[in-house]
């Protein structure tokens, strides 16, 4: 915090104090004071489990658009939250050195498990002309914890740094506050890599990365501490909201149903623990026994799937083990992407609830709401995500772009998310 705004809060605060003082002077014995009230229902103890944000809860880390119109110059026209995410994730450019300083242009969300999203206008710049807010949830806290100590890390080293040519980093680093860390700066590339420069602003609290960007132009001056700060206190603010929520309505595990191994397909079950007797974290081999299908089908390639197809051909299930390892991370029944040309027959795979592969995808979001709509701009992959607080995602692969009235459900999968490798920058 500045020492400005300490300082007006020190005389704001005897002020408060000395009328208080003043009052209670005048005032008549009030009684027997009532019992205080707590968060919660009576006897509830506070929450004290991890501060993990899912779904519209990320949109306690927003800034609004007056906020961002005060801080942004050059910024305008702020639209409404979104979860609807665009993915690049095309790769390429050149390795910076050190190589960490490609964590400040990464495109974060890559192992996100949701978002939420502000855009706006920025008229003078010729390029883009937009700039944006994005809310990443992650599985877990030690993932965004992860991700944050590598930001933190290149912008620190990274205020000169070579990009095909110099390259710059212009950093701010306020003091972390008790539950969050934040920064900011101005991040300049070469002549040759376009000469352009961003600004941008990042902070992290429990399960959530927050990124700020907007181009810079011409000689427009962003105060990043000011940005950064503001930051930091929206998101002690929002942490605080969670966990009083979380104390008044403790999270609930979903129930996972029992299976009957023997039964067919149809009338299994995709839950956070699995698929019918197919269980997250079990061994390969155990899982691939499980399905207890007509045909396995090794990976086609190095970490991938197996493929477990049914008597008549008509459906199947991936089975993916964890990189590196040999347990099951995720399951899917179904096909895993929008543009695979033969589609399955519902009724010969598990479902979700009463959702299953051939459904409208516009009955998964009903049926399961607060997720984030992913727009895969590389690969032509669209699905519908929605994360559990304890870290399972359940994926709706579509045939088409998810806004599209029309889109259908291709396959639906299940993961144990916390056990994804995190990105490597150095």
């Amino acid at each position: 915090m500045s020492r400005a705004r300490s300082l007006t809060t020190t005389v704001v605060g005897v002020i408060a104090v000395s009328s208080f003082l003043m009052l209670s002077a005048c005032a008549p014995d009030p009684g027997p004071s009532p019992a205080p009230t707590g968060s919660g229902t009576p006897g509830s103890s506070p929450y004290t489990g991890p501060a993990v944000f899912v779904g519209d809860e990320l949109d306690l880390l927003l800034l609004t658009p007056d906020e961002i119109t005060e801080l942004l110059p050059g910024s305008a026209e702020v639209g409404a939250s979104s979860s609807v995410l665009e993915q690049i994730s095309d790769g390429g450019g050149p390795t910076p050195v050190p190589a960490i300083c490609s964590a400040l242009f990464a495109e974060q969300s890559l192992t996100s498990v949701g978002s939420r999203n502000l855009s706006w206008k920025v008229p003078e710049d010729s390029e883009r002309g937009t700039g944006s807010l994005t809310v990443l949830q992650f599985a877990d806290e030690a993932h965004a914890t992860k991700r944050m100590d590598q930001l933190v890390d290149a912008a620190g080293r990274c205020g000169t740094f070579d990009y095909n040519g110099e390259a710059t980093f212009e950093a701010v680093i306020p003091d972390a506050s008790e539950n969050a860390r934040a920064f900011a700066g101005v991040l300049t590339f070469p002549e040759i890599e376009g000469g352009r420069s961003t600004f941008s602003a990042v902070a992290s609290v429990g399960n959530v990365i927050v990124q700020i960007w907007q181009p810079v132009v011409g000689d427009t001056a962003i105060d990043g501490e000011a940005v950064a700060e503001l930051l930091l206190w929206r998101a002690e603010d929002a942490r605080a909201s969670l966990i009083d929520e979380l104390t008044a309505n403790p999270p609930e595990d979903e129930e996972d149903p029992a299976s009957d191994a023997s039964a067919p397909w149809s009338e299994w079950t995709v839950s956070t623990g699995g698929v019918g007797p197919i269980r997250l974290g079990d061994p390969i081999d155990e899982a691939v026994k499980a399905a207890a299908g007509a045909q396995a089908l090794e990976p086609a390639f190095e970490q991938g799937p197996w493929r477990v197809v049914n008597q008549d051909g008509t459906a199947s299930l991936l089975i993916q083990p964890e990189q590196g390892g040999t347990v099951v991370t995720a399951i899917t029944v179904g096909n895993d992407r929008s543009l695979d040309e033969t589609a399955q027959s519902g009724a010969a795979l598990p479902a979700r609830g009463d959702v299953r592969v051939g459904d409208a995808v516009a009955e998964a979001i009903a049926a399961y709401p607060g997720g984030t709509t992913v727009t895969v701009v590389s690969s032509g992959d669209d699905w519908y995500d929605v994360a559990t607080r304890d870290g399972h995602l359940f994926r709706f692969h579509a045939d088409r772009d998810v806004v599209d009235p029309g889109s259908l459900i291709v396959g639906i999968t299940v993961e144990d998310a916390t056990t994804r490798r995190d990105l490597v920058f150095d």
